[in-house]
């Protein structure tokens, strides 16, 4: 079940107006679904929409899904605005009926579940994704709580659970090949919540 502090947090951080994390996809996954042959793909955790509804206009057949309904609305209005659609479910993932094997990439950017769940969604999520399937990743690291000390703007969780190491992608993902794997820091500017200096897990995988 949904823990109800949070849906809350989410749904109130895209109730407003503006888009929470810009409208621009961002620009670890353009990179790389530049490289990819269009197919299906998941989106994860996929609040706005941003990164699916480029994929969308990049010509994939794009899924994704929230627990925020808020999300989802400014997710299909967004979709509209680009005059293409998407597939939008809100729920959590073991309540969707997505297939063994039916996605030929999974993107997730900044997909941050909570600590005691995210491996179990990682290998949920590896099911649904074929064999020769890439895994797209970009999230922020356990050393990003030095990054938020400094700067706030640059949001991200606070509960070190909720982050990444490299030790924890190889043992989520361990039957992949591993086109790149690293920490790294970057600068954000995206939207309202993620502006500055941080750290984050980069990951392309192909399942084997």
């Amino acid at each position: 079940m949904t823990d109800k502090t949070w849906l809350s947090r989410w749904d109130d951080r895209y109730s407003s107006e503006a888009f929470a994390y810009g409208t621009e996809p961002n620009k670890y996954l353009k990179e790389q679904l530049s490289q990819l042959k269009p197919g299906t793909i998941l989106f994860p955790a996929e609040g706005e929409g941003r990164n699916a509804v480029f994929a969308a206009t990049m010509g994939w057949q794009v899924s994704a899904f929230d627990i925020s309904a808020n999300g989802r609305n400014k997710a299909l209005q967004l979709a509209e605005q680009q005059q293409t659609t998407i597939d939008y479910q809100v729920g959590e993932l073991s309540s969707l009926d997505y297939q063994n094997e039916q996605f030929d990439a999974v993107a997730l950017i900044y997909a941050h579940f909570p600590g005691a769940v995210k491996s179990s969604i990682h290998k949920m999520l590896n099911q649904y994704l074929r064999t020769g399937g890439f895994v797209i990743f970009e999230a922020f690291s356990k050393n990003h709580l030095e990054y938020i000390a400094k700067n706030e703007k640059v949001g991200g969780p606070k509960d070190i659970e909720s982050l990444f190491s490299i030790e924890e992608i190889k043992s989520d993902f361990p039957d992949y090949h591993i086109i790149e794997l690293e920490e790294t820091e970057i600068e954000l500017s995206e939207g309202l919540f993620h502006n500055g200096t941080g750290s984050v897990i980069r990951f392309v995988g192909q399942k084997r």
